[in-house]
This record gives structure tokens, C-alpha cells and sequence, in this order.
């Protein structure tokens, strides 16, 4: 049987943990009171006046048997009194516990009554906090829901009636860090119109939040058509949204001339799509935090009664009853203000977003989580044991074949190694990411919520490991074919083309278009990209900076890819010529922009941020990216002319920039280097309770961080001993971003806990506007 406090430990929410009941610590105050009774016992028993004798088991039950008949006959009203007191400001009520009758160990009792209404109180006010704050949230997306039904039935009746009437926008943008396009409304009428039909129309906007300029006397514009103060604000997401965005700025900030009424664009039927997708999602995000709240009121409830249950059995008293009643009447159980509001959410929801079909809608609302499969887990332990087999039966084929020796063949390592090298990189990084994943289930950080990840198809770390084992298998079994063929006596550009198919054959995969091999999965992957790849088009999220950093340590990995993509495409490998790409002037300018490009992205990502919030962090930040963007060019120009002139650059700009990436990472990234915190240069709150592991990671981190020494050490070693040294400074980078993906997503979830924020803000389309144009 599980223990209660594993098992609150394991429902619990993260984010509100704090705001729980501390169990565990009114555990410990009730085996204070178990330990003072014993140390009592014992006492008694050495201070009595009597010897040991055959009397001394019939004294004992004696006493047990009156100690039993005393406390039947004494009422558990009269062991403790808990009252109920309003504070001054008339909100708040607490819960104060009187002993009303003396225990042995009353100084331990008293501590843990007084815990224990603390604790009824913290969680009391909590839920109270929430509750409110759920309850104005489903107020507003009542009216924003109203205002697109009637919104969308004033375009059915349009589409019905082209004369009848034309609902357009002109667009605004009222300022400089706004992402949404703004505009004001005008309803207009033409002659086929009455002023009745328009009136009812304005009528029925006004009663649900959208403000007429005028609407006393129904003021009109010069062509007689009423004005509406009204806006919709759809968040500038796509690079579409975000041209129009930042022209329309232009325009108002630099021209001074905003465009004429009138003349703007129509709400059609795009725009309320748009708008009616932001309310379907903010009901979704409305419906789980009012399940979390459920959750964490029953939670509660269950270790009130667990720990006064514990209480009873120590003391040999029956207080629980009478604290358990005030509990029950508290206000966080008696309350259904949540339960009423998650009913109307299920009726609205099933009602306006599914058509009256309520089982398609529970599949938005109650999304149920993929269960861990044993086939999972079984192929991984398969693919693993094929991995290690094949890895071992190459390296004895490569071995005898000499292909590592000093006097090998130069063209393998030319031509196979790039290839292979590009799906061990990969490989490498998915396993850490299984890591990660296993470390953020392990210590209770919600990595789902803080990519918006749906949970009925996000990735799990038994996923990552079968991914990834399963990519090892086939390139190592592709790497064993290869040399078993060429050691056959087969064309070199015959068996050459093995790793292109491999390659091909992964690519083709990756946009499969069947639901099969974690297709949610891969095509998140591929959006994700499409975001990095278009900054600062697209709107940053989370999710999307985060593999933007991954892909800064992936560099290497874009310059194999280079090599093979030219390899294969300028049909060298029928000539088995690898210096055909090499010796190009092209190929060479091209490696500059491959080691731009991740820094780049990531630049751009954070100039949206910052145009977005105005915050002077993501300017820093963006110069991060910028140093080490140019400490990477400084490194690639000294391989290729190395003089004393170059060779002080890249000293300087790598010195500048890694010392520029070690602050970031320390301070920013992963929250640490607090001088004044409890626990020295690191925070204040920590997820693993071995504080050495924090400070073996910042080591860690120094040291792989500079990696790139090696790049101005002249080693004389042959092009063997070059590649592998090249691939295992690749590995220990991909090694470094595994190790501070755990750290970065700590901080992340430990500043979720901080502002309790367990459920996503969604923005919402129709906001009103009260000034005059």
C-alpha cells in the first residue's frame, strides 16, 4: 500500500505546491507528540514506587482499561474548540484551535493545532484567490463568446443579403510594442437596411460589452452610419499578421497620417475564425484550471482527514471528528461555485465549438494522456542490445580493414564520415533529451505546460530513448553493410550511395504524411523549424527558442550536412571525387553562413521579444548571440589563414563571448550566482536537494564552454585522429546543451511556482474602445 505522502506527493499540481497543506510537516509535529508520550511512559514507569511483581501486567491493564473508560466518557467537544473569526477588512475569515482540556504533552499538542489552522487558512485564502479569479475569467469569456455569436450572425445574414449591410474595419495600431492589429468598427447600411434591423444589431453588441461612441443618441458617421468602438485584437502570429502590424505602425508613427474611416479592412469571415479559435482555446484553458482547482480542493481535503486520523491514533483522543466538521464547512469544500462554473463551461462549450456533440467536445476539454506501453520499453531494450552488437561487429570489421590507421584510405573518412556523423550527433541529442525527460518527470517540473505541448501527444522519455535507438540500429547496420561491400570488391560509387539512401529515406520519414512513427510529433518538429527559420516573423514562444539554443550546439551537424548535400547533389559520389566540393569558393562562403545562421535566428527571436514587451533583457540577450556569432567567423577565418593577426582576434572575441555566454547561463538561464541566498551563489529554491550537484554543473559548464581552446591549439595528428577529435568536441557540446536544458527548464518552472501559474493566458479577440476618432 502506498503511503498517503507519496502519493500527494505524486497527484499534487507543481505549480501550487507551496500553496498545499504541508503534510509533511505536521507528520513530523505528530511524531513529536508519539516520541513525548513514550519519553512520558518511560518516566512513569521508572518513577513508580513499586517493584517488579507477578501484580505488575493486571496494574497495567488496569490503567489502560480506566485510561480507555475516561476517554469514552469525555466528549470530543470538550478536547478542542476551533473558532471562527472575520478579519478587520471583513474578507478574510480565520480558524483559531483552543485546547479545552490538558494533555500530558501539551506544548507539542498546541504547536500542532496552531500548524494545523495556519495551514486551513493558507489553503482557505488560496482557494478563495483562485476561485475569483476563475470566476471573473469565465464572466469575461461569457460576453467575448456572446459578441461572436452575434458577430457571426450579422455575416450569415450578410452572405444571405450582399445589400444588406457591410461590417468593415479600419485598421489602427495605438502603439509601438503592440503584436496585435487593432481597429475601430463601423456597421454600415444601405438603402435595403431599416434603422430598425441596424438598431437591434447595435442593441444586442452594447448589452454584451461593445461600446457605441454616441450611443445615447445613436451618433453617426457623415455617411450615416453608426460608429462602434470596438476592436479585435488578433495576436500578430504569423508573418502575414506581423507585415501588417509593422506597416500599419510605419504608417501612423512615421507618415502621421492614419488611414481615412472607412477605407479599412472587413471583418470577415477569416478574422472571426481567428477570433473564435482564441475563445475556443481560452475555454479549454478556463476548463482545466477549474479542474486543478478541484483537484487541489480534494486534495486537501484527503490530508486534513489523513493527518487528524494520525493525530487520534497518537494521542488516543478523538478530536478529528469535531476539526474535520469545521474543514467540511470551510470554504474551499462547501463552495460549487467551481463545480456549477465547469458544468456551464461543458454546456457552452458543447454547445457553440462541437456542435451539440458532447463527446467530441469532453475530447478537448478532458484530454486523456497516452499510458506508458511495456512494447515501448521492450523495443528499446531491443534496439539497444542490436545497437551495442553492430557497433561491436563494426568496429572489429574496421579494425581489420584498417580503416583508422595512420596510412588508411583518406576517402572514407571523407565521404562516410560526414554522413554517419550527422545521425550520431542526432542520436546523441535525442538521448539527452530522454534525459531530460526522465530528470523533469523525476523532480515534478511540468515541461508539457511550459511548451504548450498537448499531453495526448507529447513526446515521452521512453519515446526519445526508442527514437533514438532504434536511428542507431539502422545507421550502424548501414555502416556494417557498407563495409562488408566494400570489402566484397563492389564499386566505391556503388556502395557510396548507402549513406544518401539512409539520408533520403530519414528525410522522407520526417514528412511522411501517415499516422505512423510519432507523425504529432514530427510535425510539430517541423513547425517548430518553419518558426526558427522565419524569424522574426513568427510569434516566440517558449518551445521555439528553446530549439533555437539547441541548434546553436548543432553547428557541426550543419556542416556535415553541407558536405554530404554537395556530395550527393553535384554527383560526385559517381566519380568518388570528395575534393570536387571542397576546393569551391561557394562551398567555402557557405560554411560562414551555416555558422551564422543558428546564431542569427536566435539574434532575431529575441529582437521580436523585445519589440513586443520593450524589455531590455532580450537586447542583451540578442547581443549574446551577436558576440558569439562573430567569435565564430574569427575561429573560421584562422583555420584557413593562420597568422599571429587572426590569432589574436579569435583569443579576443572568444575570450568576450564565452565569457558573455557563462553569465548569461549562470545568472539568466538557470537562476543562480544569488550572493544573499539561503544557500551560497546558488537560489534560494532548489529542486535537487544535493546542493554539490548544482555546483559540479556550473564546473561542468566552464569547461565544455571553452571547448573551442582546441580550435587555436595546433595538434599534429593525422586526418584520422583530426575526425574523431572533431566528433567528440561535437558530442561534448550536444553533452553541455543536454546538461543545460535541465537547469533552464528548472528556473522556468521555479518562476511558474513562484506566481502559482499552472494555467496558460490566452489573449482575447473583442476589447472595447472609449475614445473618439
Amino acid at each position: 500500500m502506498v503511503k498517503f505522502s507519496k502519493e500527494l506527493e505524486a497527484q499534487l499540481i507543481p505549480e501550487w505546491k507551496d500553496a498545499f497543506v504541508n503534510y509533511w510537516q505536521l507528520k513530523k509535529q505528530v511524531k513529536k507528540i508519539k516520541l513525548s508520550r513514550k519519553n512520558k511512559q518511560t518516566q512513569d514507569i521508572i518513577n513508580h514506587d513499586f517493584g517488579l511483581s507477578i501484580f505488575d501486567p493486571i496494574r497495567f491493564l488496569a490503567r489502560k482499561f480506566s485510561h480507555k473508560l475516561i476517554n469514552q466518557s469525555t466528549t470530543t467537544d470538550n478536547i478542542i474548540q476551533v473558532k471562527s473569526k472575520v478579519m478587520e477588512d471583513g474578507d478574510e475569515e480565520v480558524y483559531e484551535t483552543e485546547l479545552a482540556q490538558l494533555f500530558s504533552e501539551e506544548d507539542e499538542i498546541r504547536v500542532f493545532f496552531e500548524s494545523l489552522d495556519d495551514e486551513l487558512n493558507k489553503v482557505n485564502q488560496f482557494y478563495k484567490t483562485k476561485e475569483s479569479e476563475f470566476l471573473e475569467r469565465g464572466e469575461i469569456l461569457n460576453k467575448q463568446l456572446q459578441i461572436l455569436v452575434d458577430l457571426k450572425q450579422i455575416l450569415s445574414d450578410r452572405r444571405r443579403k450582399p445589400n444588406s449591410g457591410i461590417l468593415s474595419r479600419s485598421w489602427s495600431s495605438s502603439a509601438r510594442n503592440s503584436d496585435f492589429s487593432e481597429g475601430t468598427g463601423a456597421l454600415s447600411d444601405s438603402g435595403s437596411e431599416t434603422p430598425t434591423q441596424t438598431d437591434d444589431v447595435i442593441a444586442a453588441l452594447e448589452r454584451n460589452g461593445v461600446n457605441f461612441i454616441n450611443a445615447a443618441t445613436r451618433s453617426k458617421t457623415k455617411k450615416g452610419k453608426p460608429k462602434m468602438a470596438m476592436r479585435i485584437d488578433i495576436p500578430a502570429e504569423t508573418p502575414t499578421r506581423t507585415i501588417t502590424a509593422v506597416t500599419s505602425m510605419l504608417w501612423e508613427d512615421l507618415v502621421n497620417n492614419p488611414k481615412k474611416e472607412g477605407h479599412g479592412d472587413f471583418i470577415n469571415r477569416k478574422k472571426i475564425q481567428c477570433a473564435e479559435k482564441m475563445i475556443r482555446g481560452a475555454f479549454v484553458e478556463l476548463y482545466r484550471g477549474l479542474g486543478l482547482i478541484k483537484t487541489y480542493s480534494s486534495l486537501n481535503m484527503v490530508a486534513f482527514t489523513k493527518i487528524l486520523k494520525k493525530f487520534d491514533k497518537v494521542s488516543n483522543q478523538k478530536a478529528s471528528a469535531s476539526y474535520l466538521q469545521v474543514v467540511k464547512r470551510s470554504h474551499f469544500i462547501s463552495s460549487d461555485k467551481v463545480v456549477r462554473l465547469m458544468d456551464e463551461v461543458e454546456s457552452i462549450f458543447t454547445k457553440h465549438f462541437t456542435t451539440n456533440d458532447r463527446k467530441k467536445a469532453m475530447k478537448f476539454l478532458r484530454p486523456q494522456q497516452q499510458k506508458d506501453s511495456h512494447m515501448v520499453t521492450f523495443f528499446v531494450g531491443l534496439f539497444t542490445g542490436c545497437f551495442v552488437s553492430l557497433f561491436s561487429v563494426y568496429a572489429i570489421l574496421a579494425h581489420l580493414a584498417g580503416l583508422f590507421s595512420a596510412n588508411s584510405e583518406l576517402a572514407y573518412m571523407e565521404i562516410v564520415y560526414p554522413v554517419f556523423s550527422v545521425f550520431a550527433l542526432l542520436c546523441l541529442h535525442l538521448f539527452m533529451y530522454g534525459c531530460n525527460l526522465f530528470m523533469w518527470k523525476s523532480t515534478r517540473i511540468n515541461c508539457n505546460f511550459i511548451f504548450e505541448f498537448s499531453p495526448t501527444t507529447a513526446l515521452k522519455y521512453r519515446d526519445a530513448f526508442l527514437i533514438c535507438t532504434t536511428f542507431m540500429t539502422a545507421v550502424v547496420g548501414a555502416m556494417v553493410v557498407h563495409l562488408l561491400l566494400r570489402a566484397s570488391g563492389f564499386l566505391p560509387s556503388q556502395v557510396d550511395a548507402i549513406p544518401g539512401v539512409i539520408l533520403l529515406f530519414s528525410i522522407c520519414l520526417l514528412i511522411c504524411p501517415f499516422d505512423i512513427f510519432y507523425r504529432p510529433t514530427r510535425y510539430c518538429f517541423l513547425r517548430i523549424l518553419r518558426n526558427i527559420i522565419c524569424s522574426p516573423f513568427y510569434k516566440v514562444l517558449m518551445v521555439d527558442f528553446f530549439m533555437a539554443d539547441q541548434l546553436t550546439s548543432q553547428i557541426p551537424l550543419l556542416r556535415h550536412l553541407e558536405t554530404t548535400a554537395c556530395y550527393f547533389m553535384a554527383g560526385s559520389f559517381k566519380t568518388h571525387r570528395y575534393e570536387t566540393c571542397k576546393n569551391g569558393r561557394l562551398y567555402r562562403e557557405l560554411a560562414y553562413v551555416i555558422s551564422f545562421l543558428p546564431y542569427y535566428w536566435r539574434a532575431m527571436q529575441c529582437a521580436r521579444r523585445w519589440f513586443e514587451e520593450c524589455d531590455v533583457d532580450h537586447l542583451a540577450n540578442m547581443g549574446k548571440y551577436v558576440s558569439a556569432m562573430v567569435a565564430a567567423g574569427a575561429r573560421l577565418t584562422y583555420t584557413r589563414e593562420s597568422n599571429y593577426l587572426w590569432f589574436g582576434i579569435v583569443i579576443v572575441t572568444s575570450v568576450v563571448a564565452t565569457l558573455y555566454q557563462l553569465y548569461w547561463d549562470f545568472v539568466k538561464d538557470w537562476g543562480l550566482l544569488h550572493r544573499n541566498s539561503r544557500n551560497p551563489w546558488l537560489r534560494d529554491d532548489l529542486i535537487l536537494k544535493n546542493k554539490s550537484i548544482y555546483y559540479i554543473s556550473i564546473a561542468i559548464n566552464v569547461v565544455l564552454r571553452v571547448a573551442w581552446v582546441q580550435t587555436v591549439m595546433r595538434f599534429h595528428i593525422n586526418n584520422v585522429e583530426w575526425r574523431m577529435l572533431d566528433f567528440f568536441m561535437a558530442s561534448s557540446e550536444v553533452i553541455r546543451r543536454g546538461h543545460w536544458n535541465f537547469y533552464r527548464l528548472e528556473n522556468e518552472h521555479l518562476n511558474n511556482v513562484g506566481k502559482y501559474r499552472a494555467v496558460k493566458a490566452v489573449p482575447l479577440p473583442f476589447w472595447s474602445m472609449d475614445s473618439d476618432d
